[in-house]
């Protein structure tokens, strides 16, 4: 299992007035509009998703410029990060800012977390975004966004185009042609990560979207154990399918397969389709290969070509520790992020992804401007990963993973997954 430890220590410096008047001066008057520049303090920021790491190490870079006495420690990991967090939690090593899913865990981690909803950063934030970080009852703002996000199909065009595929597949019988004109070419059809829990939930969202209009009504129904799998064809055959086929016709050893490991393949044109993946990803594409022909459209679910629809909204929540020592500081620092020039421009031109705060920039990346496109010609699925926890998540994955690996069945894998649905999170209300 992947785990990757990035940890920054960013001492303080001494910035001239002349250099502050220069090339940080719109940054400076915003951070004062906030309260930024003159706090001093140290905060310990612990995240998930790696993948960011080098533009958020940017961003503190350009932050050491606006508070110069403020040090902040980032250290992030991927695969283990809940069990790793609520290790911290139990152990009253509360992060100053740390990370969680959006939706549901809200609620989970809402005893650790300050309410926002009077803070600076809300009047830039996405009120699609807001939603996501509020508690059960609907009140509150308990976290932020480093994204809003895309996930759906990320393919390489011109290995499609070499394979003689015209147009990206919308219905599984499309995709399983497209598959075969692949490998009639010598092209890999897929790199799957499935050494990855959480790719999984990534890909059976799609599946779950087009197997109901109640997404979170089928959520608590499979909670109270009201509801089942096999009720849903999409479900019980066209995901268990689609996984089949991943494992049939990509990686050698599936398993083995992390999300370094996936870029890498399909970065360099190993294989044609990287799976469970977003727009967070093209970053670390390009920087493989900056000349990457990357497309992106949704799943192919079913035979219902309007069903391959991509999902788009925000999945992780940054939180603030309500308790930190440093609160002012870190509070400085978020909102100086999501209300300065440099940090409004910070999420599309340093991270790309897809902004969560109100912008008029226009994306350079691939996934964001056909993610775009494809809203709004077909709308979007919603993103059903926020209805559950990633302790379930996590569950699921190891079964899933299991099922991959050939020692379960697919029906006791349904069964497996039903039972930790109704353990975990039907038992957490």
């Amino acid at each position: 299992m992947k785990k990757r430890w990035i940890s920054a220590l960013l001492c303080a410096v001494m910035v001239g007035t002349m250099i502050m008047g220069c090339g940080s001066k719109e940054s400076g008057n915003k951070a004062a509009e906030t309260g930024g520049g003159g706090t001093k303090g140290e905060i310990y920021m612990f995240i998930s998703q790696p993948e960011y790491a080098d533009a958020i190490n940017k961003l503190i870079e350009e932050y050491k410029t606006v508070a110069p006495d403020v040090t902040i420690n980032y250290e992030t990991t991927q695969n283990d990060y809940p069990t790793l967090l609520k290790a911290k939690l139990n152990s009253g090593e509360i992060p100053d800012i740390f990370s969680s899913t959006s939706g549901k865990e809200i609620e989970v981690y809402k005893e650790y977390s300050l309410d926002l909803s009077d803070q600076p950063l809300m009047g830039t934030m996405l009120p699609s975004i807001a939603d996501t970080m509020r508690d059960a009852e609907g009140k509150g703002v308990y976290g932020f966004a480093i994204k809003g996000n895309y996930f759906g199909l990320v393919y390489n065009k011109d290995l499609f185009k070499q394979a003689g595929i015209e147009k990206a597949p919308e219905t599984v019988s499309e995709l399983e042609a497209a598959v075969q004109k692949l490998k009639d070419a010598g092209i890999t059809p897929f790199t799957s990560g499935f050494a990855e829990w959480w790719v999984f939930k990534h890909v059976f969202q799609h599946y779950v979207a087009a197997a109901t209009n109640d997404y979170q009504g089928f959520v608590k129904n499979m909670e109270e154990g009201k509801d089942s799998l096999n009720n849903h064809p999409v479900l019980k055959d066209n995901f268990f399918n689609f996984v089949d086929l991943v494992k049939g016709n990509g990686d050698t050893k599936p398993l083995e397969a992390d999300l370094s490991a996936e870029e890498s393949a399909f970065a360099a044109g190993k294989a044609a389709i990287i799976v469970g993946q977003g727009a967070w990803v093209e970053g670390d594409l390009k920087k493989i290969n900056p000349d990457i022909n990357i497309g992106f459209t949704g799943y192919p679910v079913d035979d219902d070509a309007a069903h391959c629809q991509v999902i788009t909204g925000s999945d992780q929540a940054m939180r603030v520790n309500k308790d930190s020592k440093n609160k002012q500081a870190v509070l400085d620092f978020v909102n100086w992020w999501y209300t300065s020039d440099y940090g409004k421009a910070w999420f599309t031109d340093v991270a790309g992804v897809v902004p969560p705060i109100k912008t008029e920039g226009k994306s350079q990346y691939a996934i964001i401007e056909q993610g775009n496109a494809s809203v709004e010609e077909k709308g979007s699925a919603p993103l059903g990963v926020i209805y559950s926890t990633d302790s379930f998540h996590t569950a699921f994955g190891e079964a899933m993973q299991a099922y991959v690996e050939g020692s379960v069945s697919r029906e006791d894998t349904i069964k497996k997954i039903e039972t930790k649905w109704m353990e975990i999170d039907g038992m957490s209300k």
